[in-house]
């Protein structure tokens, strides 16, 4: 088996199975166990997860927030534009794709008010453009009133308000991110209220998932994928908890995001170091973990790099094995589908 090559980590999946909207309750989804050791696979739902989880066992959440990314508008001679952001700059300015792009000259201004704008400054990288904003008052304000949740392409259908909430985790704080950190959807208030009276503790860190989540891997060696940096902070306080966890707990990263950025700043003997930056970091078969035991996930695109992290970490034979159960089964795919939880 070539663990490098794209065509390795491909399956087919019935378009009927990838989830348009969310479980309700969120923890009423079902939820897959995996287990590496002993390779058996059975399910739950996903609000019997206090069940399962022991006594001072922990949980780690990303609390990045996602922002309303996608604006409508319109040139000055009428034609209408779309501007989705990518990530802002240290000078205030906004990197960003435009649709179409053509159409985004440099110099071009984007009205989505008679107040609110922005002017295309000028093309950067992997066809994105640099862009400032024009505005009266604060911007998340400004932004939260004209803007909408950047729904994953694959969620074919009109958004909607709802979607304002639902693509939201209960635990997004920090704003940042232009995707939801998928894994924490399915958490309500009171599954985290049982968990934590059961002594279950529950550790944030933040990294703001960007673009490199709905872009897919082009190159047949997986090895020549560059991966989107993206920006991640762990304070001394979560650093300090995630070190000093009780001996025999299982410390559960909810989300590829949250593995990726553990796995980034933990050093070779398993410590994580905190701080803030930026994080590249791409996960693939032949990998050594050295923080990470567990790991919940939702099911993920054929050829993504997410689906090569999970084949990483339960192996790729077993993760297949899970996936075509899965598709069996009629499990519900990405971002508002159904869980796996790797132990």
């Amino acid at each position: 088996m070539d663990f490098t090559s794209r065509s390795t980590y491909l399956y087919e999946l019935p378009n009927e199975l990838i989830a348009q909207y969310p479980c309700s309750p969120r923890d009423q989804s079902r939820l897959m166990i995996v287990n590496r050791s002993s390779g058996a696979i059975f399910e739950m739902v996903f609000g019997e997860l206090v069940d399962l989880l022991k006594e001072k066992d922990g949980l780690v959440f990303n609390d990045t927030k996602v922002i309303p990314a996608r604006l409508i508008g319109r040139k000055g001679s009428g034609g209408v534009l779309e501007v989705f952001l990518l990530e802002q700059q240290p000078d205030g300015t906004w990197a960003a794709l435009t649709r179409p792009a053509k159409k985004a000259h440099v110099g071009t201004t984007i009205f989505f008010s008679d107040t609110f704008s922005c002017e295309v400054l000028e093309d950067i990288a992997e066809g994105a453009k640099r862009i400032r904003f024009h505005y009266e008052g604060d911007f998340n304000a400004v932004l939260a009133q004209h803007g909408q949740m950047p729904l994953p392409p694959y969620i074919r259908r009109k958004y909607n308000s709802e979607d304002e909430s639902n693509y939201q985790t209960i635990f997004a704080k920090h704003p940042g991110a232009i995707a939801a950190p998928t894994a924490a959807l399915h958490f309500t208030p009171g599954l985290v209220q049982a968990l934590a009276a059961k002594g279950i503790s529950e550790t944030h860190l933040t990294l703001h998932v960007g673009i490199g989540t709905f872009r897919p891997v082009q190159t047949e060696d997986i090895r020549q994928h560059v991966m989107h940096a993206e920006r991640y902070e762990i304070s001394p306080e979560a650093a300090q908890r995630l070190n000093s966890h009780p001996e025999g707990s299982r410390q559960i990263c909810v989300g590829t995001t949250t593995c990726r950025t553990l796995e980034f700043a933990s050093d070779e003997q398993g410590i994580i170091r905190p701080g803030f930056g930026s994080t590249d970091i791409f996960i693939y078969p032949g990998y050594t973990f050295k923080y990470i035991s567990s790991l919940l996930t939702n099911f993920h695109l054929p050829g993504s790099t997410l689906l090569m992290l999970v084949c990483a970490f339960a192996g790729y034979d077993l993760t297949m094995e899970a996936y075509a159960k899965a598709i069996k089964d009629r499990y519900r795919f990405y971002s508002y589908g159904d869980a796996m939880l790797i132990l």
